[in-house]
Formats: C-alpha cells, structure tokens, sequence
C-alpha cells in the first residue's frame, strides 16, 4: 500500500516539474520575442529612408525630336477646342467658325506638319448630314463641317521615356506628360533640358542625399560607428557614383582620346578617390561635396552650351560595362559560403554585403532611368529598351529588399537567408546589362 501511494506521489511530482518547466519555458520566450522587437524598434531609430529616385524629365521625347519645328502657326492651335470624352484619340475635331470664308479662298497645306489642323472650304452635299461627311485618304482624315472641310492628319506615337517608371518604396514618382486619348493631337512648343543636363542630376542626386540629407550624414569614416548597415549602404551609393564620374569625365563628354578632358569632371573625378573613411586632412564628407558642385558646373555649362554630352553607342558601353563588374563583386559576395581565409561567411558580415548590395542597386537605379532617358533614339534603334527596363526592375527589386534584421541562414532551412534573396535581383540586374551590352555592340 505504501510502495502504491509512493509511486503515485512521484507521478504527481513528476507532472508538476513539468509542468513548472513548460510554464518558465514559454515566458522565456514571450521575453525573448518583446526583447528582440524592442531591439529592432532601436535600431530603426537610427535608420533613415533610403535616397528617392531622381525626377526624370518626362516631357522630353526621343532625343533626335529636340531638332524638329513646329510648322503651323500659333493662332491655328489657340483656334483648336478640346475634343469630347467620347471621341477617338487619333482624330481631332475643329468646329467651323460662325461665318464661312469666301468662296475660292483655300488654305495652304504644309505636308510638314504632321499633328496640325488644315482648313479648307468645300461645299456641303445638299441632304448629306454636316457631322457625318468624312472620308479616308491615306493617313489623312477630311471632314465636311458646315461650309469647311477640315483636313486632319494623324500624327505618330512618340516613345515613351524611361523617366516615367512606376515607383519604389522611398523613391519619388516623377510626373507623367502624356496627352490624354481624348484631347486633340496637336504639337505644341515646350522647353526642354538639354541633352545630358538629366544624367549629370541623377549622378549628383545618390551622394548628395547621403552627405546632406541624411540624419547623421557620412557615416563610414565616424569615430564611432554603431550603425554598419547604413555605412555599407552609403559605401555601395560612393562605388557607383566613382564609376559613373570615370566615364562621364574619360568617354562620355569627349568625342575620342585625342579630345581634352573636362577640367570639372577632372576634379569631381579625383574628389571621388579619396578614402570613406578618411576623417581629416582632408575629410571625406568635404572633398565629396567639392566633387558635387564640379558636376553642378558641368551641368551649367551644359544648359549653356558650353560643354559636350555624347549619347552614343560607344560611350554609353563602357559605363554598363562598369556596373556589370560592380554588380559581378556583389553577386559573388552574396553567394559565397566562405570568405578567403577560409573561414564562413559569418552573421556580422551577411548584413554588410547585404546592405552594400543594397546600396549598389539604390544610386544604379537613379542613373539607369536617366540612361534611358538621354539614350532613347539609340536603345530604340537597337531594340536595346526592354533589357534596360528589365535592369531597371531588378535594381528596384533589390532597393525592396529591406529586412528588419538580415539572417544568414541555411539555403534548405526554415528561416530566410537574406544574401540569397539579395542575390537573385543582384544577378538579374547583371544578366539584363550584359545582354544590353551586347545588342549595343552589333
């Protein structure tokens, strides 16, 4: 009886151990969840947005467009109303005037002017109804209006810039210009950047967020660094911008070796080489800063025609050639399993390669919409747009990539290996610039 009461007593106690264990077990891990969310709500303090997109100019066309000239008269486009919401886009409609003009008198048809409305007099069919007289020539379309006849010509779409893309998360969205389908087409005289003005912006637009606008501004060169992933991200911005100044200074403002080298782009370049961490004698965050308003006075003398901004095949090759290298480096440091010593890859430097991939990605995505922007008529009569936009979406993929803390974990595990993730937009991007490099080579 006794051994009975004895062996059921040391269930009893066994099941309260338990459970006693189980109950200190699950508040031990309520603490640890709210422990590593107050981490993280810290850590996001000191956080910032990313740098937006530069605004694109949109309301520039293809490039070789600049050199054409309105041909029809201002007073014919004052005298052009808007058309109803349930007409079609491509035809264009001018209502007669109160009084018809003298029998015999004929307007001029300028053939040049594709887009603009040419009247003529035609006498009105008896019986045949006024809004309902029109017949195809060609492109042409001939309406009877009352006592006109009014001939309209369609004019051809435009291509599209690479300006107007569809936004990112911390980015701006630039204004879009299209003429809605139900006004009239009719060409109009608007001012635009000149070439190479929206390029220099986008270069400038990365670095000069990171030096200026940033909470805490430059950060690689502190003497107390507590925020790496911010350094690594302002680290990847400085590469691109270094790579992009060397090929605006050495290719793309020059038409050959033989031709002198820009004396501010000479300078922005040589600003750019000095050290990220250096944090005097001089300071990085100084000599970045003289390096921004050297490009500032190369763009001012592009807007006065003071200086040369070639959109070609062949300066534009060298500057996608040198951001598939950047995006080759990244790509390897994303995937690799163990470092050159040896040793893995460990969980303090999984979030730096990261996060300079990140980087990479951000200020290369601001430069490529304005490749697309200045070398429209080139990436068009190369087929060469839709790899740029697939390059651009990748680069906007990996901006998105922004974890709350970055996990280096197995490839096959239950939790999210972030360097993988990164990679696979990273190497996509890559892909996309090679084949654009290619079709530009041919």
């Amino acid at each position: 009886m006794n051994e009975k009461n004895s062996a059921d007593n040391g269930s009893e106690t066994k099941k309260k151990s338990k459970f006693f264990a189980f109950k200190r077990l699950a508040g031990g891990l309520v603490l640890l969840i709210a422990a590593l969310w107050i981490l993280a709500v810290v850590l996001g303090y000191f956080r910032n947005p990313f740098h937006p997109v530069a605004k694109q100019d949109t309301s520039r066309p293809a490039q070789h467009s600049r050199s054409q000239k309105a041909t029809a008269p201002a007073k014919a486009q004052k005298q052009a109303p808007a058309l109803p919401a349930n007409r079609d886009k491509n035809e264009a409609v001018v209502h007669a005037e109160q009084q018809p003009p003298a029998a015999g008198q004929q307007a001029a048809t300028d053939g040049s002017a594709k887009g603009h409305l040419v009247h003529s007099p035609a006498n009105h069919p008896a019986g045949e109804p006024r809004e309902q007289a029109t017949k195809n020539t060609g492109d042409h379309h001939v309406k009877n209006t009352g006592g006109h006849r009014v001939t309209m010509v369609e004019k051809p779409a435009q291509p599209e810039s690479f300006g107007a893309t569809k936004p990112v998360p911390e980015h701006s969205a630039p204004k879009s210009s299209k003429i809605p389908a139900t006004h009239p087409v009719i060409e109009t005289t608007t001012k635009t950047k000149p070439v190479g003005v929206a390029f220099v912006e986008a270069t400038i637009q990365p670095l000069d967020y990171e030096l200026n606008e940033r909470f805490w501004g430059w950060r690689p060169n502190d003497i107390i660094n507590i925020t790496d992933n911010i350094n690594n991200f302002q680290l990847g911005v400085l590469e691109v911008t270094r790579r992009t100044a060397v090929v605006l200074s050495e290719r793309i403002s020059r038409t050959g070796t033989n031709d002198a080298l820009d004396p501010n782009l000479e300078n922005a370049m040589n600003w750019f080489m000095i050290k990220a961490d250096r944090y005097w004698f001089p300071s990085a965050e100084s000599k970045y800063k003289e390096g921004l308003k050297e490009l500032a006075k190369y763009k001012e003398k592009l807007m006065e025609g003071r200086a040369k901004f070639y959109t070609r095949s062949d300066s534009l090759i060298p500057l996608l050639s040198s951001y598939e290298d950047l995006l080759g480096s990244c790509d390897e440091n994303l995937v690799k399993a163990f470092e050159e010593d040896g040793s893995p890859v460990s969980f303090f430097k999984a979030d730096d390669y990261v996060y300079y991939a990140r980087g990479v990605a951000s200020a290369m995505l601001t430069i490529l919409e304005a490749v697309g922007h200045e070398y429209i008529s080139i990436l068009e009569s190369r087929h060469g747009t839709e790899l740029l936009h697939h390059a651009i979406e990748s680069c906007k993929r990996a901006v998105e990539i922004d974890p709350i803390m970055v996990i280096n974990s197995e490839l096959d595990g239950i939790f999210a290996n972030h360097r993988a993730n990164m990679a696979a937009p990273i190497s996509h991007a890559r892909f996309y610039l090679g084949q654009l490099i290619k079709t530009l080579s041919t």
